[in-house]
């Protein structure tokens, strides 16, 4: 995240108007280089926005992330019974020449 998505937070926490000025000047209170085409593309973007819906649903993704752990976990087996198949192969063909 950016420091502009920390500086929103913090003035939505606060109970504060998200908008240029007050960015600039939390932004300014930490010593942070302020730009401005991030600010204005920040305030744009967060017009019309339920911050704290978007916060809950953000909490959420975390639980999803996991999912994929258990997949790879199968694939790291499938090279186990690729290798049987292999040797397997690798039998028959030597039955025919043995």
């Amino acid at each position: 995240m950016s420091l502009e998505v920390y500086g929103a937070l913090l003035l939505h926490k606060a109970g504060k108007e998200i908008n240029e000025a007050n960015l600039k000047n939390v932004l300014g209170a930490t010593g942070a280089k302020v730009e401005d085409a991030k600010i204005k593309a920040l305030v744009a973007n967060l017009d019309g926005v339920n911050i704290d819906d978007a916060i809950k649903q953000a909490a959420v993704m975390p639980a999803a992330v996991s999912a994929p752990i258990a997949s790879e976990k199968k694939s790291a087996e499938k090279p186990k019974e690729e290798k049987k198949d292999t040797e397997e192969a690798a039998a028959g063909l030597g039955a025919l020449f043995g």
